[in-house]
């Protein structure tokens, strides 16, 4: 079977389709009508589900003694949620809680759980995936627990290792497990796309569903998105910004380091159009580009696809850092990294996590 080529051009169909930008054309519904069908049958189940917790009928399972504040969105990938998790999970450390991180781990290529801080041996990627690796190395001191049963990850979390808190990471819709606070990451430059359900649009759920939320946390757009509707919860505000540069050795550079400087984006994201604009925003000269699917397992050949090409370009190789735990070491690339500011709203936040 043959490799999948990367993608050299953006924004992807299926972007196309969830963030259209602009009013569709009856042909274009017409042409997208067997995706509807599919979407009023996926919205059903998803509907049914909802409706028999909010009943009372199916209950999650609650954790006496600790505190589980929810992480997640409405949409299918790409609205910012893992720099939202680090951000609180620092903030905790700093606190002094007792902080941990519950993770499905995406994209692993075992079923086994595991746990694990940044302050000792990490697991591989194919063990952990890439998120819980990225989390680890970012706040050592937070504990990760990898798996798909996290009602069992939360009660380790209280019983073994005496935490505090946990992080239901991307725990919108796992409703098995409890949580204290439910707070819903929404990107401002892409809002709820075109309102749809999968795979008609980008939402997981309909758009009632954010009545559960209890925070919104707004990731805020430097230019002008698509009017979000009313978030019927309070909010933070927060900015993402390039805060410095990381270059093969390891060595951390200044963010304008790369500033006039030409470079080839390489990355495996639901939405690499923020990186893009994360790449303007340090002003590098963007001369190509090799995207490639979400959590995506870079093989040798296209590596080294991607390093002659770069070669050729004059441009060195840039990734983030959710990519970077996924390359090979000795692979020659820099890495962008991110940081969240809060611009409004902090007190809510530091409700919502028990700090008063």
């Amino acid at each position: 079977m043959s490799e999948p080529a990367p993608r050299r051009e953006g924004p992807t169909a299926i972007e196309r389709v969830f963030y259209p930008g602009r009013a569709e054309s009856w042909g274009r519904r017409a042409l997208l009508a067997p995706l509807e069908a599919l979407a009023w049958g996926y919205g059903a189940g998803v509907r049914l589900r909802g409706a028999l917790y909010d009943a009372g009928l199916w209950r999650g399972e609650r954790v006496e003694g600790l505190r589980v504040v929810s992480v997640g969105n409405l949409n299918v990938g790409g609205t910012g949620k893992t720099p939202a998790v680090l951000y609180l999970a620092e903030l905790l450390v700093r606190e002094g809680r007792r902080v941990g991180i519950l993770t499905r781990g995406y994209g692993r290529g075992t079923k086994e759980p595991l746990t694990f801080t940044g302050k000792g041996p990490l697991p591989t990627v194919e063990e952990a995936g890439d998120e819980p690796l990225l989390l680890a190395r970012r706040c050592p001191e937070a504990r990760l627990l990898v798996g798909a049963d996290r009602r069992m990850l939360a009660r380790r979390a209280r019983d073994e290792f005496g935490l505090e808190v946990v992080l239901l990471d991307d725990g919108f819709q796992h409703r098995k497990l409890a949580r204290d606070e439910d707070v819903v990451v929404v990107d401002e430059a892409v809002g709820f796309g075109n309102g749809r359900m999968l795979p008609r649009g980008p939402l997981r759920e309909p758009l009632s569903a954010l009545e559960r939320a209890t925070l919104f946390w707004v990731r805020a757009a430097s230019v002008p998105g698509p009017e979000l509707p009313p978030l019927p919860a309070p909010r933070v505000r927060t900015r993402y910004r390039p805060t410095e540069w990381v270059d093969p050795s390891g060595t951390r550079h200044p963010p304008e380091t790369l500033s006039g400087r030409a470079v080839l984006a390489l990355a495996g994201l639901a939405r690499p159009g923020g990186f893009l604009r994360t790449l303007g925003e340090l002003g590098t000269e963007v001369r190509g580009t090799a995207f490639f699917p979400d959590h995506h397992r870079f093989t040798g050949r296209e590596l080294r696809e991607v390093s002659t090409r770069a070669a050729s370009l004059g441009a060195r190789v840039v990734t983030t850092e959710k990519d970077l735990v996924r390359l090979p070491g000795g692979f020659e690339a820099w890495t962008v990294r991110l940081g969240v500011e809060v611009l409004e709203g902090e007190s809510h936040l530091r409700r919502a996590l028990g700090l008063g």
